[in-house]
């Protein structure tokens, strides 16, 4: 049987991304979440507090992000997240202090999925990040969808 950190491995890998803009990609991004951590489903406002104090410690790297929501699919399941231009160690140690499982890296366009905590686990390559972006007028409001 599949165990549940592999069935979310999965699902990682089919994310698309949510953006009211383009991005460039001239510069290396991190897109990191602090929703539901270690894979556990919480409220939205759980959620909400959690996605606060992520962004706070954003702001403290004095570099550019944007929010984003990364999504199924379909739409059946989103989570507020931010691009945020640092590099990837950086963003592992912010994917660990928030108990995610994964975080995704922009390096020269192209998307990666990378482990937080089993550092044994390759990146896995998922294409050209501008085949998972969808561009929308304004960024859902995931409350009834988190």
């Amino acid at each position: 049987m599949e165990n549940v950190i592999d069935k979310l491995w999965h699902e990682y890998q089919r994310t698309h991304f949510l953006f009211t803009q383009r991005l460039s990609h001239d510069f290396p991004f991190a897109i990191i979440t602090a929703h539901n951590p270690s894979g556990l489903l919480l409220s939205p406002s759980q959620n909400r507090l959690l996605d606060r104090q992520l962004q706070f410690k954003i702001q403290q790297y004095n570099s550019p992000y944007r929010a984003l929501v990364g999504a199924a699919p379909d739409l059946s399941h989103m989570e507020k997240s931010w691009a945020v231009f640092i590099d990837k160690e950086q963003a592992l140690e912010l994917g660990r202090e928030f108990n995610q499982h994964a975080i995704y890296y922009v390096s020269q366009g192209i998307l990666s999925l990378v482990a937080c905590v089993d550092s044994l686990m390759p990146d896995v390559d998922m294409g050209a990040f501008n085949q998972r972006l969808r561009l929308v007028s304004e960024l859902p409001d995931i409350g009834a969808h988190s």
